[in-house]
């Protein structure tokens, strides 16, 4: 499987931005479960926790095709520089505030800073590499790679901000979040030889979100996103709940881990199938390797069975982004990638908020029924719209 991804790095200056794409987003699988534990600690109450985090995520979820379409306009550099630093300043300010026992609007606030000031990286790095490369085989080989780096990320990054949080301080796993957030997205920037150009527009071109198949699209990910932000919260509690708060963070890494090898395998193969096919065929597996998750009452059962739902994760996503890779114009591709991560994260903050409800009023084992929910809906929609995301057929 690890052949096809030799040949990625020939390109002179891929090595260096994809190190420090690589670096400056680890924070995204640390931010929203570290505030989960630092709030959760201070507050006792996970409900007011997971409505922090999904502010932050909700925050995110709105400002990300904003600073998408500024990069397309002025390129990366120029936006990533100004926004590291004041979302830095926002989660320091964040930190301070739950620290301080300051009024629980302060902690709103700050989080709808610390959401908005966030950029979307991994599009950034995607961006980069439909620059660099001009082979659609190689770039389906690319975006696959990027997806098991995500995947790497939030095998580790979970375990991690867990582990820092319950084991030296609440606040060191958001410590070390911002220190790899500032550190990774200035040298990102810092890479300009292979930054994608600025292509100026003639007159309004439009957003992204306009074209059938990317609202489809981003409608399919915000359930996705509804299941992964529902999943975290509710899995801290089933492993308060078991008497082992400290496993959260390896049963996430299981989810994670399945993601990850199911996409080293996907980016390794070259498909015959339509981008559609793919796409929908991982959408339903995506359910069915759900359904396991509802019926554990054990820590170690569920981490196998949270492995297994994570199967399909990283192929939908990569399918996902080659789809919008092929239906958004170049000169709003930036833009055009944000949705899918705006989109995932709305849904992760309604899974945030709703998973802390429902674990409140019923329990972590029940609470999951929401994320099952959840991805029946996304099945349900991928399916019904397919049609609008028929593209061009090419060999990758």
């Amino acid at each position: 499987m690890v052949g096809p991804y030799r040949g990625l790095f020939g390109t002179p200056g891929v090595k260096g931005f994809v190190i420090a794409g690589f670096v400056g987003r680890i924070p995204m699988s640390m931010l929203g479960i570290g505030i989960v534990l630092l709030i959760s600690a201070l507050t006792g109450s996970y409900a007011t926790a997971g409505a922090v985090a999904a502010t932050v995520s909700l925050a995110y979820a709105v400002a990300a095709p904003l600073s998408g379409r500024l990069v397309d306009r002025f390129g990366q550099a120029r936006v990533l520089v100004p926004f590291v630093f004041l979302h830095g300043a926002a989660l320091a300010g964040l930190m301070l505030c739950a620290h301080g026992k300051a009024p629980a609007w302060t902690l709103y606030a700050t989080g709808v800073a610390v959401g908005g000031t966030a950029t979307s990286l991994g599009s950034m790095v995607r961006a980069r590499w439909s620059h660099v490369l001009d082979d659609s085989a190689k770039l389906h080989i690319a975006f696959s790679f990027e997806s098991v780096a995500d995947e790497v990320i939030f095998v580790g990054g979970p375990a991690f901000v867990t582990a820092l949080a319950t084991t030296v301080s609440v606040y060191s796993g958001l410590i070390v979040a911002l220190v790899l957030t500032v550190a990774g997205t200035l040298v990102f920037a810092a890479f300009r030889r292979t930054e994608p150009p600025v292509v100026r527009h003639r007159g309004d071109a439009g957003s992204p979100i306009a074209i059938p198949g990317v609202a489809l699209l981003s409608a399919v990910f915000l359930s996705m996103g509804s299941v992964f932000g529902s999943l975290d919260i509710i899995t801290v509690a089933f492993a308060e709940e078991h008497g082992d708060k400290a496993a959260a963070g390896l049963m996430l890494a299981s989810i994670a881990s399945g993601s990850m090898l199911s996409g080293l395998w996907y980016g390794s193969r070259n498909w015959k199938i339509s981008l559609r096919g793919r796409f929908v065929r991982g959408l339903s597996l995506f359910t069915l390797g759900l359904t396991p998750v509802l019926l554990m009452d054990d820590i170690r059962a569920m981490s196998v069975a949270l492995f297994f739902a994570g199967l399909s994760i990283s192929p939908t996503l990569i399918t996902g982004f080659s789809l919008i890779q092929r239906l958004v114009p170049a000169a709003q591709l930036t833009e055009g990638m944000s949705w899918i991560s705006t989109s995932i994260g709305f849904g992760v903050a309604v899974g945030a908020w709703a998973g802390g409800r429902l674990t409140d009023l019923y329990g972590a084992s029940n609470a999951y029924g929401f994320s099952y929910a959840c991805a029946l809906v996304a099945v349900a929609v991928g399916v019904t719209g397919s049609t609008l995301m028929r593209v061009e057929r090419r060999t990758s």
